[in-house]
């Protein structure tokens, strides 16, 4: 397998070991053996032409002699092996029914799945027994009424920057409505704020319906859609220091707060918190206020009726692109140029992308680059710990020895590809059903999202949400969300996490055939599909939230 880390020509090289696969599958198919006419020759046609019920005699040496066998005990013979026969015919759909459905046990008459029974490996879905453990419960909450104080005896008012992407932008309206409700705050819209990289002026309205996200989160937290009118220079929020609180840490604990914030915001009575990204914690906030970001998240923050509509189409053609309906994988390939250079790993390419590579990492990340002696060695370390986006030709390989077959039809959800269509040659070769949300619609339908950025991405999360199988080739918070949010739906939806450094040791290992290469994918993957897991200190709410957002059943 080391020819896929170090040798140009990946496509031909990563294809030729599926494919061959595919057509020595055909060994399975019995072949015809002239011998086997034989075997049934030998009995004599003698016993071939005899009645059937004659061969019963064997069964009884009180049958043996025929002259023994009286006209009406033959007739009453007869009978009763008709009624043999009548009986066995009744039995058969029981017996079908109970084969087809090998786990399946009974209480009280009611058919139930059983739970100590293994079922067979799918590719389009996680077994039903290891799904059916935990409920989604984050719509729960303790008290049960509205604890929401009028909103001339609320603490006060914040407002947050929602700075980044589409998905930072989530988390981060996720955690302010959070911080309003520990601070009995009053939450104004949070401003989505243009980001150097995206470009994008996007408002929350023009993603996001505004009037469900208040309503839904009324017994919760107190929102108003603007800055009230009796402040008199809005703009003072984000100029004037004495108005705006920037000293917040990352993944700060809810006391923070409370000791910190709250105090500035019931002095001034309204306070801009900024930056935002990602100031709240995961264990040192309360589980309720965790169980109100979930509930932010899967609950309250729907995107407008355009973009569902539309994702809903998508999401119709990508199951009917052949004759009959079918199930389809979402693929989220991170290779952007941006992404690359930020990894600072090495990929294959040519000596002119190299360079190309080198020019641009060292005018984007100076400090970083410093003269680029280390970075090979940290090219090396960054990919053994997995810490390297997946090639689009390693991705293929990896999927088609998980058993995907080249027929499957995959959605991509991507920026531009570094290296164009030459990089993504070999993954096109071996799933040649690969299309984008440009190639699913016409120009005149997209026409209408092109004005905001994060309309387009906000379409590929619902397509890559409403898959059968998802897969993720890096981190980010689009693949955490996504994973997040299928798991919450149940965990039955496959959502398939690639182990990088375990796949790095085995592209570079000359010595490696295809049989073990695909045993050693599939042992890996087994429990990297978006099962069940339980959480841990620090862990990331947005990728697991089994507790407490979810309850055991």
């Amino acid at each position: 397998m080391a020819e896929l880390r170090y040798s140009s020509p990946i496509g031909s090289r990563v294809s030729s070991s599926p494919m061959k696969r595919d057509e020595d599958a055909s060994s399975l198919i019995p072949e015809n053996h002239p011998d086997d006419d034989d075997v049934h020759d030998r009995h004599p046609s003698r016993d071939r032409d005899r009645p059937f019920w004659l061969h019963f005699q064997a069964l009884c040496p009180y049958f043996a002699d025929e002259t023994r066998v009286s006209p009406k005990l033959s007739r009453i013979l007869l009978v009763l092996l008709s009624l043999i026969l009548l009986a066995g015919l009744i039995s058969i759909p029981s017996i079908s029914n109970q084969l087809n459905a090998p786990y399946l046990c009974r209480k009280d008459g009611i058919a139930l799945r059983c739970p100590h029974v293994k079922e067979p490996p799918s590719l389009w879905e996680n077994p039903y027994s290891a799904t059916t453990s935990w409920k989604p419960c984050a719509e729960h909450r303790d008290d049960g009424i509205s604890d929401i104080p009028p909103e001339n005896e609320t603490t006060g008012y914040i407002l947050i920057h929602a700075e980044g992407g589409l998905n930072q932008q989530r988390i981060a309206i996720c955690n302010a409505v959070a911080v309003a409700k520990i601070m009995n705050a009053t939450l104004i819209l949070p401003l989505l704020k243009q980001d150097q990289i995206w470009k994008d002026q996007t408002k929350f309205e023009d993603i996001f319906d505004v009037d469900h996200f208040i309503d839904y989160l009324k017994d919760d937290v107190r929102i108003v859609r603007d800055i009230p009118d009796w402040f008199p220079d809005k703009s003072e929020l984000f100029t004037n220091i004495r108005r705006t609180v920037k000293n917040i840490p990352k993944y700060a604990p809810a006391q923070f707060y409370i000791d910190n914030v709250m105090p500035r915001i019931k002095e001034k009575k309204i306070m801009a918190l900024k930056p935002f990204v990602d100031r709240l914690g995961y264990d040192n906030v309360p589980p309720e206020i965790n169980r109100l970001r979930c509930r932010v998240n899967y609950h309250a923050l729907k995107f407008i009726p355009e973009i569902e509509q539309m994702a809903d189409q998508l999401a119709s053609r990508m199951r009917n692109r052949t004759s009959s309906s079918n199930p389809y994988m979402a693929l989220h390939l991170r290779f952007e140029k941006g992404m690359v250079g930020l990894s600072f790993c090495d990929f294959v390419g040519t000596r002119e992308e190299k360079a190309e590579m080198e020019k641009y990492r060292k005018k984007e990340w100076p400090r970083r680059y410093k003269n680029g002696s280390h970075l090979w060695q940290l090219a090396l370390q960054k990919r053994k710990e997995g810490r390297c986006p997946l090639e689009p030709g390693e991705v293929a390989v990896i999927l088609r020895a998980m058993g995907y077959p080249k027929e499957t039809q995959i959605y991509v959800a991507s920026g531009k590809v570094y290296g164009g269509q030459n990089r993504m040659a070999p993954l096109r070769n071996m799933f040649p059903n690969l299309v984008t949300k440009e190639e699913l619609t016409s120009k005149e339908e997209l026409d209408g999202f092109r004005k905001h950025v994060t309309s387009l991405a906000a379409l590929d999360f619902l397509v890559c949400l409403k898959s059968d199988v998802f897969v993720m080739t890096h981190g980010g918070n689009f693949a955490k969300l996504i994973i997040g949010a299928r798991r919450y739906m149940g965990h039955r939806l496959k959502s398939i996490k690639p182990d990088k450094g375990l796949m790095s040791k085995s592209f570079g290992d000359p010595y490696m055939g295809w049989a073990t290469f695909v045993e050693d994918v599939v042992v890996t993957h087994q429990t990297r599909t978006g099962l069940p897991e339980e959480t841990f200190p620090n862990y990331d709410l947005w990728e697991n939230p089994l507790t407490p957002c979810m309850c055991k059943t």
